[in-house]
């Protein structure tokens, strides 16, 4: 059995360790007070919101964090820049924001232009996907501290005031909607690649992939379906659905959720056969699900109907008044 915190990554840990840090943060906001791009306060989940008027200004930074290491042992790195910018893009929209722009920081041990050319064809197409523009960035060359490489970026989005969705409108009956997921997205890595790598190889033929096939999947960029969805219909709420899992629904609200999630399989079944336990499952992997969507009971047909238009989307469950429970009914899997 391996956890994620046996591996090397302890959220609880890291949390603790966060506070100060984020403690801090919030005492800056008092720099903007009465000024155009004020913070808002007890506002945003995913993104920062910045006061500008009639609209918010939405901001996030990610990175693609340990599935750079996979791209470096295979010599393959045109997919991981539609990692970086689905993993901003998509906490953008959490809050109902149009993503608008993005800028990127490539720190490395030293410039290759093949693996630079092949790096930019990922931003490229992340772009391309998500409607954004690259419009700026940084590239940092230090050998003394990076080995190999590291991609990250922020992104920004907006949106109109009356039009924000914080999660604080989901009332128990809501109805709870997922987005398949492209695969293991950018979270848990350092968890798969310790348990798979070393037993199996990055060659190992699993369901017709090889596993480095498995683990580089591109991460799925959802603008463009909760964009239209957020048109068309009433949400109450919407989770990217990141490092922790179903923990993010958390996130949104204080109710809790009733949920069936679709049956285990791909790179999520192979490491659960290698000994991760189901609870430590849903605690860090999206488990097929990508995204997830909030929507009234009457909306619910109208919602299918949109998603379903660009990826597999399924009814998976409801939003219950017990506090912050997570129930995964055909798992028997309480969070």
């Amino acid at each position: 059995m391996l956890t994620y915190a046996q591996a090397g990554v302890d959220e609880e840990k890291t949390a603790k360790a966060l506070r100060g840090i984020i403690s801090l943060a919030r005492e800056t906001f008092k720099f903007r007070k009465g000024k155009f791009g004020e913070p808002a306060e007890d506002l945003g989940h995913y993104s920062a919101l910045l006061d500008f008027g009639d609209f918010y200004l939405a901001m996030t930074t990610d990175g693609v964090g340990t599935k750079v290491l996979v791209a470096e042992a295979v010599g393959k790195f045109d997919t991981i820049g539609i990692d970086m910018i689905a993993m901003n893009v998509n906490d953008l929209l959490c809050v109902g924001a149009e993503p608008v722009a993005l800028v990127d920081y490539l720190a490395v041990r030293e410039p290759d232009e093949r693996v630079f050319a092949e790096i930019a064809k990922g931003l490229y197409e992340g772009a391309k996907q998500a409607g954004i523009a690259i419009v700026g960035g940084e590239t940092a060359v230090m050998p003394d501290l990076v080995n190999g490489f590291d991609l990250a970026g922020t992104g920004i989005g907006i949106v109109e005031k009356d039009k924000v969705i914080t999660g604080n409108t989901i009332r128990p009956g809501d109805v709870v909607i997922g987005i398949s997921s492209s695969g293991i997205h950018s979270n848990g890595l350092t968890l798969a690649r310790k348990l798979l790598i070393p037993k199996y190889g990055l060659n190992y033929e699993y369901e017709g992939k090889k596993l480095w096939e498995w683990l580089l999947e591109p991460t799925r960029i959802y603008v463009r379906p909760i964009l239209e969805l957020i048109n068309e219909v009433e949400v109450h709420g919407l989770a990217h659905i990141t490092g922790g899992g179903l923990l993010n629904l958390k996130r949104l609200t204080k109710y809790g959720f009733e949920l069936e999630m679709p049956p285990i399989k791909g790179i999520f079944k192979l490491i659960h056969e290698n000994g991760v336990p189901l609870e430590e499952m849903f605690r860090v992997f999206n488990m097929g699900i990508g995204f997830v969507v909030i929507v009234p009971k009457e909306e619910k047909e109208e919602a299918l109907n949109v998603l379903n238009k660009y990826y597999e989307s399924f009814e998976l469950g409801k939003v219950i008044k017990d506090e912050k429970k997570i129930i995964v009914k055909n798992y028997k899997v309480e969070l």
